[in-house]
């Protein structure tokens, strides 16, 4: 398990390496919509049509090439430490401030990794059916999306006439959705590190999204859409859709 300190040495020492593509993997959080599921098991374990969740993150990142991918957890920390067996390339980064921060904290506990190079930023609990969804490689910073008509109360982005986005938030009209995963430059990613960093020395900070932090500073970036289809990649939030999807869980819906 890493800590804060161990981070970085770690980065230190790989500085003088070629630069290498990261992936912060945010799985710490408690889970409590899928409940009573995660009283036990933290949600990006639970099994999806037999595989964990964050399996399926870990696979689509090692076939896009992604050389070391950080897990940054949390609530029952202890079960994930089968993947780092089961992948060599994968690191488990314990975030000590769970409980009374937002995903902020996650990120802020993985910073040095921000400083190593271009890294990939995802969450943990969902479930990508595409394993190319990272090929190619980005080679322009920004967030993957889904494009939707109508409105939404969900994380969105607004574009500029070029496509760039203007704006990361809640609520949107005919634009496209966040889905967890983003990806930043070796420039950018730095300057993300430094942006995290200093927002989180100042009170305030404690129940923000680490997605906010990119917001107050969206005129710094240079942030495009990363267009995904909904067969791509499916976020599940509770247990009804979880049944939805996969039908072993069905008999919770009747208990």
């Amino acid at each position: 398990m890493i800590t804060t300190e161990k981070i970085g040495a770690t980065a230190e020492k790989n500085n003088a390496a070629a630069e290498k593509t990261n992936a912060i993997v945010m799985a710490a959080g408690l889970g409590t919509r899928m409940a009573p599921l995660t009283k036990k098991t933290p949600k990006p374990l639970i099994k999806v049509n037999g595989t964990p969740m964050v399996e399926t993150v870990i696979n689509a990142l090692v076939t896009g090439g992604v050389d070391r991918i950080y897990v940054v957890v949390g609530y029952l920390k202890e079960q994930f430490c089968y993947l780092t067996e089961r992948y060599p390339c994968v690191m488990l980064i314990e975030n000590t401030e769970y409980l009374e921060k937002n995903n902020i904290s996650s990120i802020y506990a993985a910073a040095d990794i921000l400083e190593q190079g271009s890294t990939f930023i995802c969450e943990a609990d969902l479930v990508i059916s595409d394993e190319h969804i990272f090929q190619p490689k980005p080679t322009r910073s920004g967030y993957f999306g889904r494009r939707f008509d109508g409105h939404t109360d969900d994380w969105t982005f607004d574009l500029d006439a070029s496509g760039t986005i203007t704006r990361i938030g809640k609520g949107g009209d005919d634009t496209y959705a966040m889905v967890g995963l983003a990806y930043f430059s070796a420039a950018d990613a730095r300057y993300l590190a430094k942006c995290i960093c200093n927002t989180s020395a100042r009170p305030g900070h404690e129940q923000l999204f680490w997605d906010d932090v990119v917001n107050d500073h969206i005129a710094e970036f240079d942030l495009k859409i990363h267009p995904v289809a909904a067969r791509q990649i499916v976020e599940l939030d509770t247990v009804t859709e979880l049944a939805s999807f996969d039908r072993s869980y069905e008999n919770l819906l009747r208990s």
